[in-house]
This record gives C-alpha cells, structure tokens and sequence, in this order.
C-alpha cells in the first residue's frame, strides 16, 4: 500500500515539553533589553523585576496576601528550597505518579533524610489514591506529571480545615490548568515550562500560612545560602519584591515579560488555559481515529493538556525511527517520552502551541508510523 508523505509541515515544530514553543509570533528584537548590562539591584532592574512578580500575581488573580519571588535554578531550584526550608516539623504525606514527583521523595528521605513520610504512589498512567492524603500531615504533590501525561482531577483531597501544608509542584500546570489558590500553601513553577520562557530561574508562590510556617519553624539541618527565605526569624521579603538571592538573567527577565503581556493580550490565564484545552481536543481526536496510538493517561480526567504523553504499538527501536523521522523531516523536534518513562510520544500542547501547527502534525504522525511499522 503506497504511503504518501504529507506536503503541509507546521510552521513551528517545537513541540518540546520544556522548555516550550514560544508564543505565536516572538521575536527578540520586541524584548525590552534597557536593563542588558545594568545592575539588577538597580531602579531600573529592580522595577523589571517587580513588574513581572506583580504582572504574574495579578494575571493569576492570587489571593491576596499571597507573596511572588523569583529563585534560582528553575522549578528544580524552587521544590529543592522549598523542601529544606519547611519540612519537618510535620509527617510528610508524598504523592508521585512519576519520575519528578519520586524525585522528591527520594531527597526527602535520601537527602534530607525525615523519618515519618508516607508515599502515596502510582505507576505511569494512572493516580496513586489521594483519599489517603491525612490533612494533619504537610502535602508534597506534583499538579501534573510531566513525563506521564497525569494530572489530579481536581483538588478536592485537600482539605479547607488542614493543618498541614501544602506545597504543590506546577511548573507545567500554572498558566494552563484552574489552580485552586485557597488550597495551595506554596506553588512552584519555571517559565521555561508553561509560557516558553529561557530557563534558570524559578517562581515561589507562598500563601500565609506558608509565611507563618517559614518564620516560626527552624530546620535542624544547614541551610545553604542560597536556600534561604528567611533573616532572624523573619522572611526575606525582598525576594518577592525583586531583590533576587543571586544575579538573575535579565534577558531572561525581559523574555517573561515579554510572554506575560501576550497573555495579557489574549485574555489572560483564562485564555491560556482555554487554548491547551484545544490543543489537547485536537490530539484526542486523532487517537480516537487511530488504533495504534493511545493516551498513557489511562482515564479521560487525568489526561494532562499540556505533557500529552502517548503509546504507540511500536517497539524501542521503531519508536526511535519514528522519532528521528519526523526530526530529520523538520516537523517535529524532541517529542520522544522521557528517558525514566515508558517508551513513546510526549507532545506539548500549552497554549504557545498553536492550533494549526498541532493539525499540520497529525499527517506526519501517521505517516511515520506506516513507515516505520
């Protein structure tokens, strides 16, 4: 049977789960690069960096009395501070589905070494039980799994009346999924991750609950500089007005904001969240029309719309034909499974990813699997 190759490509073939696509439409030269070269401790740098603290709490209608800060080292950077700075004086209740989320547990009983955790844990595709969740206990969770296509359906394991804290893992939900901020005690995303933004640097949502835990609990172990959110007793209020723990790249500032105001433009979050929802509508159609691809999602709910990750009844070797055959193609850039998940496809569809260029795929993606099965 004759196996046509597609003439349409998509304009953009970065369908990279982080980082991402940028915006439809980015260009450098529209970057505001006043603060290159100056002193972010400067009027002028401490000005940008305010504004996209302030343009993010605002674009996420947060609570008030919710605190933004910019950290060092990405979404990594922000857990791996946040973990050494509040955990302890409580059992840890930790729920993963996939490599990241175990990735905390592991530092928190390898690294940071505390007794009373409970892991509340599932395999790829599927939800550990979030009924086991006990609200007396802090709350460690990843909003969705990156490298296996899971999401929590909602928040509703969480209780209004915990004592416990919770710290949610977002960086590839904020800007794409509803986040239930009265829930959430401390957030942590990277831009790099839900708006396409360059990486290294890292966003720490605190609620006050948060804030009362960081100035009235000392850990026992060392706290390396860099970790620190708080002076005598007291938080280190400037980091969420733009005083920053070390250097930051200013250009990499100037990228964000640059991905904020087209949120802005668009509509807001809102939007944003309504664009992966389509993305991911386009992509579901696919599936259902084709037999040998498949969601690793084993329910529609827990589907991510941002890491749509998929199996392919293909073996190792074919899938990594596949793979460098839509590459070699230049229709699509690094969209194989992540090295700890099982084998496949991992395709963003946040909403830098335009609708379009998700449609211009689908052909490729069918016609590689003819080629290669």
């Amino acid at each position: 049977m004759s196996n046509p190759q597609p003439t349409i490509k998509p304009a953009n073939a970065n369908f990279s789960s982080g980082p991402c696509a940028k915006r439809p439409g980015y260009n450098i030269n529209q970057l505001d690069l006043k603060t290159l070269g100056r002193s972010h401790r400067s009027a002028l740098g401490k000005h940008a960096l305010q504004k996209v603290i302030s343009d993010t709490a605002e674009l996420l209608a947060l609570p008030e009395g919710y605190r933004v800060g910019i950290v060092p080292a990405s979404d990594t950077g922000a857990m791996e501070m946040i973990m050494w700075s509040l955990l302890g004086p409580r059992t840890v209740d930790i729920c993963y589905w996939e490599s990241f989320g175990k990735g905390w547990f592991n530092d928190i009983t390898q690294q940071l070494k505390l007794q009373n955790v409970n892991q509340i844990y599932a395999d790829y595709g599927l939800l550990p039980d979030l009924t086991q969740v006990n609200p007396d206990n802090d709350l460690i969770f990843t909003w969705n799994g990156t490298t296996s296509g899971v999401k929590v359906e909602n928040a509703d394991f969480i209780s209004d009346t915990r004592q416990g804290l919770t710290i949610c893992d977002a960086t590839s939900a904020v800007f794409a999924m509803d986040m239930p901020w009265d829930k959430l005690d401390v957030t942590t995303f990277s831009w790099q991750k839900v708006l396409g933004g360059e990486g290294g640097h890292g966003v720490i949502i605190l609620s006050p609950r948060a804030v009362e835990r960081l100035e009235t609990y000392t850990p026992s172990w060392p706290m390396p500089k860099i970790f620190r959110l708080t002076d005598n007793g007291k938080l280190m209020e400037g980091i969420f007005r733009g005083e920053t723990i070390n250097t930051p790249s200013m250009l990499c500032v100037a990228d964000y904001q640059d991905a904020l105001n087209w949120v802005k433009e668009i509509g807001g979050s809102a939007a944003c969240i309504q664009k992966s929802q389509q993305n991911l509508a386009i992509l579901e159609d696919f599936v259902a029309q084709n037999s040998w691809i498949d969601f690793l999602a084993k329910t529609k709910e827990s589907r991510s719309n941002t890491s749509v990750c998929l199996s392919v009844a293909l073996d190792d070797t074919q899938i990594k034909a596949f793979i460098k055959l839509l590459a070699d193609n230049q229709v699509a850039y690094d969209i194989g499974a992540y090295k700890d998940a099982p084998s496949g496809l991992r395709i963003w569809c946040g909403s830098t990813v335009r609708e379009q260029d998700l449609k211009a795929l689908l052909p490729w993606l069918a016609w590689a699997y003819q080629t290669v099965a």
